[in-house]
């Protein structure tokens, strides 16, 4: 195993340990435990997985599958434990967007100075 993938190893479990996993996984775990909360989640993630399925696929999405989805990601938000999960999720996503940023900067700086 070369060093680099050794290192992504070790970032991954300090991934894992951190804060912001901790938190996403405790709101996520407080949202699957309550029965009316969990449904509500699974069906936002599949009309959101559906919506991106066919916008990936190149396909028209209605106006009525857009307000559909308007009106489930309300009603969610209103929800204390899925709204806690989506800001969770935020956080940690902020993280993984730095240390994108962090291991790609090798590459922007290479590809910036060919300008």
């Amino acid at each position: 195993m070369s060093n680099l993938q050794e290192q992504a190893n070790q970032l991954e479990q300090a991934l894992r340990e951190s804060k912001e996993f901790q938190d996403l996984k405790q709101a996520y775990e407080a949202v699957m435990s309550d029965e009316i909360a969990k449904q509500m989640f699974e069906n936002f993630r599949e009309t959101q997985l559906n919506l991106q399925e066919k916008h990936m696929q190149g396909q028209d999405i209605s106006e009525e599958e857009i307000e559909k989805a308007r009106q489930i990601v309300e009603t969610v938000q209103q929800h204390d434990a899925i709204s806690k999960l989506m800001e969770e999720e935020q956080k940690l996503n902020n993280v993984i967007n730095e240390i994108s940023q962090t291991i790609t900067k090798p590459l922007e700086e290479l590809y910036g100075a060919a300008e």
